[in-house]
């Protein structure tokens, strides 16, 4: 199955991706992005949820076919990181983002034992810290990470560089390429803000691409 153009068709119609290249978002970061892209939608609409979850399945049967545990970010990989362990009857947990403050003081939810084979389930990878983060917290605690299995990736060069400085890889369903292209073709967005759009994912900081510039 073609899931780089499905998926990327299936969150362009339960309108997953916002476009706005002379509004752009702001994102937590800083960045100012023309794209906001917000998979939590994936779960409301249940036909897409499907290919997307059996998607990652795929995805980690293909690049890590030894996985043994799948833990999920917090808080949007978590739902896709469940569906995804109950497809292939994998135990599954995930990682907040910073340890509790009462109770157990867990920062790991669920059972992970030492060396077991982890992969984690992002919905997408932007800078790509995020997913880092959770690998190095599952490090720490003696699993042996096999990579990321996310949605959506931006392609950011920055994000790409972080991911491989960590020592680890990701694969995604689709990527901000693809979509683009898909968004230009279907009518959601110009041919000519298509440019604009790739000029962001090239370098974030270069902020000429805004209001046609």
């Amino acid at each position: 199955m073609d899931y780089k153009t499905i998926v990327a068709e299936d969150l362009l119609k339960i309108k997953a991706v916002f476009f706005r290249p002379d509004e752009p978002f702001t994102w937590a970061s800083g960045i100012k992005s023309p794209v906001y892209c917000d998979n939590r939608l994936t779960l409301t609409a249940p036909e897409v949820r499907n290919v997307v979850e059996n998607g990652l399945k795929a995805v980690i049967e293909e690049y890590y076919p030894e996985c043994e545990v799948i833990m999920g970010t917090s808080t949007a990989g978590i739902a896709h990181a469940a569906i995804t362990a109950h497809l292939m009857g994998l135990p599954m947990g995930y990682v907040r983002s910073g340890a509790k403050d009462h109770g157990r003081n867990n920062q790991i939810e669920g059972e992970l034992k030492k060396g077991q084979k982890a992969v984690v389930v992002e919905d997408l990878i932007s800078t790509g810290s995020s997913a880092i983060d959770v690998v190095k917290v599952l490090r720490e605690a003696g699993a042996e990470v096999l990579g990321i299995a996310s949605i959506f990736t931006y392609n950011m060069k920055n994000g790409l560089e972080k991911i491989a400085e960590a020592g680890t890889v990701n694969h995604s369903l689709t990527d901000f390429d693809t979509v683009a292209d898909v968004a230009a073709r279907t009518g959601y967005i110009k041919e000519e803000d298509v440019k604009r759009l790739l000029a962001f994912r090239d370098d974030p900081s270069d902020e000429s691409w805004i209001g046609g510039k």
